[in-house]
Formats: structure tokens, sequence, C-alpha cells
């Protein structure tokens, strides 16, 4: 099994097995890249479409994470509930049912909603009402595979129960789902989401692709199949699902966006873009937080829980 650190995300979604990090990530690529490399190289040869089929696949099929040692306590003051879907039942967690507005946490690829335990807890001590998910194919959530739309649509079957939503964090792939693809909130109420934070969010969606396809080095024919079939799936080209595209155009209040210099999945410079394109978005970098720590760190924390008051 190929190591990458912590969630990052795909095209659609990222792939179970391979890093997003650009290929010279690994200036002697581990065992199973090359591996994977013979594989496609094989596979394109005798057909596009097998090596596609596998390509896909590897794409969109996270690995369930061992449980860490402090998750059962960052779910412990939690009540899960299950949300039915078309594709089975999206389980999510409730802290603080009583508290007065409700934020909704979502996480990145491969995390689960207890990955969320630290903002959680101070989220509902300011007297929040806080739910966090477990997307599709994540957590104890039903499937194995997602894609970016149906990671979506997850989203939008919790935010759908939950009644008026005040605000949204997400995180990586999470933020790629809820704000690219887009979820629409309070459409009740007019469709305004209040307050959105985003961390360590990709800015293209073409550009994580491009950064898989070069890892396992596909060739040519496969990539371009690949960007077919988001095109006959979802009438749509995958760009089109880039937040430097869908952000400024987003129903939101507020927004702010969270980005580390040294993310090693998403290029900080993604996260400029972003800024640049997006008129009025609040852009806070980090230094030496990475991709993930950047959901736990203090300072961070307490910026989010003040943004959201």
């Amino acid at each position: 099994m190929i190591q990458r650190g912590g969630a990052s995300l795909p095209l659609m979604t990222i792939p179970a097995s391979a890093p997003s990090a650009p290929a010279s990530r690994y200036p002697s690529p581990p065992a199973a890249v090359r591996l994977l490399r013979l594989k496609f190289r094989v596979l394109a040869t005798v057909s596009t479409e097998w090596a596609f089929a596998e390509a896909w696949k590897l794409f969109t099929s996270p690995r369930r994470l061992p449980e860490k040692k402090w998750e059962p306590a960052a779910l412990a003051d939690a009540h899960r509930f299950e949300v039915a879907t078309p594709r089975g039942q999206v389980v999510a967690y409730e802290w603080n049912p009583t508290g007065s507005r409700t934020v909704l946490l979502v996480h990145g690829w491969e995390h689960r909603a207890s990955f969320w335990g630290y903002l959680a807890r101070e989220l509902a001590a300011a007297g929040f009402r806080v739910v966090a998910l477990d997307a599709p194919a994540h957590g104890a959530s039903a499937g194995t595979r997602v894609t970016l739309p149906a990671y979506a649509r997850g989203v939008q079957a919790v935010a759908d129960t939950l009644g008026e939503v005040y605000g949204v964090v997400a995180h990586s792939l999470g933020g790629a789902a809820t704000a690219g693809v887009p979820v629409r909130f309070n459409q009740p109420q007019g469709g305004v989401l209040p307050r959105l934070v985003l961390l360590a969010v990709p800015g293209s969606t073409t550009a994580v692709a491009q950064r898989f396809a070069q890892l396992l080095q596909l060739p040519r024919a496969v990539v371009e199949r690949m960007s077919r079939y988001v095109r006959e799936q979802h009438g749509r080209e995958a760009e089109s699902f880039s937040l430097i595209h869908t952000g400024r155009t987003l129903p939101v209040g507020r927004a702010l966006l969270f980005h580390d210099h040294d993310d090693a999945s998403i290029p900080f410079a993604e996260a400029k873009e972003i800024a640049a394109s997006w008129p009025g978005l609040d852009f806070r970098p980090t230094t030496g937080l990475g991709h993930n720590k950047i959901m736990r760190d203090p300072a961070v924390i307490r910026q989010v829980v003040e943004f959201l008051k």
C-alpha cells in the first residue's frame, strides 16, 4: 500500500492508494508506485478502456483507515443519526443539539466525522449546534467508492435534514464538494449561507487529476478518457467544479480560507488562485501546519470560532 500524508483529493475524488503530490515528491518512487506504473503501462498497451477502468477505480476508492486512539473520545458526547440516500445511509453526529445556530463540518478524503473532534468541542462550547458527517464511502457511511458529485450529494442529504444552516467548515475534498459542485443550503430561507470556512482546499480539480496522472505516469489516452467520462456522466467539464471558478458565485454572506505554506497535498499556489478569483474572501495563510494539522491547530480553531460568531 502506498502511504500518503493525510486526506488530499482528486479530480472527482482522490485515489485511495496514491498521494496527490506531484511525482517529483518521490525522487525514488516506492515499490508500490513502480508496480502501479508498470501495471498501467501494460494495461494501456492492451486496451485504453481497461487501463481507464482500473485508473478510475483507484481514483475513486478511499481507504478505511484504522481508528485512532483519540477518535472514540471525539464522538463520546455526540448523538449519532443516519440519513437515507439512494446509495445507502450517510452517518452523522450532533453535538449540543439545543445550540442556537447550526454549523456543519465536512471532512476531507479518507477522514471521517471524528477527525473534527477538537473543533466540534470548541464550537459546542461557544453555543453552536454542531453536526459532522461521515461522507459516502467514509467512516460508518455506506459505500466503497465515491466521486466528487456523489460526495456533495451526501452532504446535501444531511444539510437538508438540519433546517437552517448558519455555517459550514470544510476541509480539503469536503471543501471541493461543498463549494465546487456545489451543495445548496437554506433554500426555503432564500438560499444564502451566512458563513463558510474552507481549510486546505484545492483550487483546481483538473490540477489534482494531473498530479494523480503524473504520479502513475498514465498515458495521455487514459487521462483523456477520464476527462471524457466526467463529461459523459455529469454533463460538464471537470474543471467546472474548481473553486477558482465557483467560489465567487456562491451565495455566501462571508467566507474564510486557511491554507498552509507547507501543505504537501494541495500546493499553496492554488489557495492564492482561489483568493485572487474570489472578491471579498478572507484569506489567512498559515505556516508549519501542513494539510491536516490545520484542522486542530488552536490558533486556527480560535479564529474559526470567532469568525462564526
